[in-house]
């Protein structure tokens, strides 16, 4: 048998279920401060600094080239011939024989005017001719009838003389009456208006029914020939000291020189143009020199009063360098390059530009042959910073690679 004995005086205390509780949050709360303050540190710490490759951009060497010598004058186009048609004698217009627009031959019926009025004054100067002309018979039957009497003292000599004045006036009668009738016949062929060149004819002036040529002649269309076709310019006296003198030392003249049409659009007239006329001096006015060329136009595509261009070929100039036009800066009035060293490295230079040519600039000063300019990517590069110049094919392979993969996982 098993007995439990329980010591004397042995006194259990309750246990302490609250303050164990707290003890236990106290606990829980230092573990969360801990855990904040560790995240708080974390986060203090800054993150590695990222680098980044150097840009991409697209670079040309310089090469020099043979690049043609041009200037170009702005001017206007015309005629050889603007005819202005017009009515020469008052008449009612009663037919229109010609399409506006189009192109007529030298002789060709335009107008045809009313014929009424005219015939009426060539009838009366007909009339006045054959009178004229009975006078003067009469005149002369009376001086054959009175020589004899006069001869045999019939008569006094005063009567002889009284009959040949007599037919002195009735000859100048006859003049007189044959002018009259001449004039009428003129005024007669001028109610037919014909063409008095070959070439176009503008829009009509005039309608049918209208009066025209009362109190001055009526214009009623006007024509002009088209081929050749005019260039004209005014050109600055300074432009062409220049221009001859480059001309000069390609031992060429500037009366020789070809010109190339650029039209309004921006195409070349296909047809070359030479000099014809050179003004003999300068407007003090305006410091300008008359000029004017002349283009075939066989196709009948220049028309008079078109603006165009002028471009004159002074020949070539060897061992020029050139850059595009886009790789040009420029900033507070003077012109930049970007120039990439042997290092990578950019720097901007400041450049001398002189004429164009296509896309293409001229660079005078600043620039030497062998030197890497930047063409593409001038927004990526800055003063000193290394960059990753690429060729324009590399820069096409670079580009075309990422399709060729593409379109191989496809």
């Amino acid at each position: 048998m098993h007995l439990t004995i329980t010591p004397p005086n042995t006194f259990r205390f309750p246990k302490p279920r609250g303050r164990r509780r707290s003890f236990g949050n106290l606990s829980r709360l230092g573990w969360s401060v801990a855990l904040v303050a560790g995240l708080g540190l974390g986060a203090c710490k800054k993150p590695a600094a990222v680098v980044m490759p150097p840009p991409i951009v697209m670079v040309m060497e310089v090469t020099p080239s043979e690049v043609p010598l041009s200037t170009t004058l702005i001017g206007q186009l015309d005629s050889p011939q603007n005819v202005e048609v017009r009515a020469r004698v008052e008449a009612f217009v009663d037919k229109m024989s010609f399409t506006e627009g189009v192109e007529v031959k030298q002789g060709d019926i335009l107008f045809e005017l009313d014929r009424k009025p005219s015939l009426e004054k060539l009838a009366a100067a007909n009339g006045s001719l054959a009178e004229a002309t009975a006078s003067l018979k009469k005149s002369e039957t009376d001086v054959a009838r009175l020589v004899p009497l006069y001869e045999k003292r019939a008569i006094p000599k005063q009567d002889l003389d009284n009959a040949m004045a007599s037919v002195d006036v009735a000859k100048a009668g006859v003049a007189s009456a044959g002018a009259r009738v001449e004039s009428a016949q003129i005024d007669l062929g001028y109610c037919v208006v014909k063409a008095p060149i070959t070439g176009l004819i503008g829009a009509k002036q005039v309608s049918i029914g209208d009066l025209v040529g009362k109190g001055q002649p009526t214009l009623l269309a006007t024509m002009s020939t088209l081929d050749p076709i005019w260039f004209y310019c005014n050109v600055s006296e300074v432009d062409y000291i220049a221009a001859d003198a480059k001309s000069r030392k390609l031992g060429r003249s500037v009366a020789t020189l070809p010109l190339t049409l650029v039209l309004a659009n921006g195409l070349e007239h296909p047809h070359i143009g030479k000099f014809v006329f050179i003004d003999r001096a300068v407007d003090v006015k305006t410091g300008t020199l008359r000029v004017r060329a002349e283009f075939p136009n066989p196709e009948k595509s220049l028309r008079p009063g078109m603006f165009a261009r002028a471009r004159v070929d002074l020949g070539t100039r060897k061992d020029c360098l050139e850059v595009p036009e886009r790789a040009v800066v420029e900033l507070l009035g003077k012109t930049f390059l970007w120039i990439i060293d042997k290092e990578g490295k950019a720097s901007q230079r400041p450049v001398k530009v002189g004429e164009p040519n296509g896309s293409n600039v001229l660079i005078l000063d600043g620039l030497k042959v062998g030197e890497h300019v930047v063409i593409e990517g001038l927004q990526k590069v800055r003063e000193g910073i290394p960059v990753h110049p690429l060729s324009a094919a590399q820069m096409a392979a670079m580009k075309a690679a990422p399709a060729a993969t593409k379109s191989t996982k496809d």
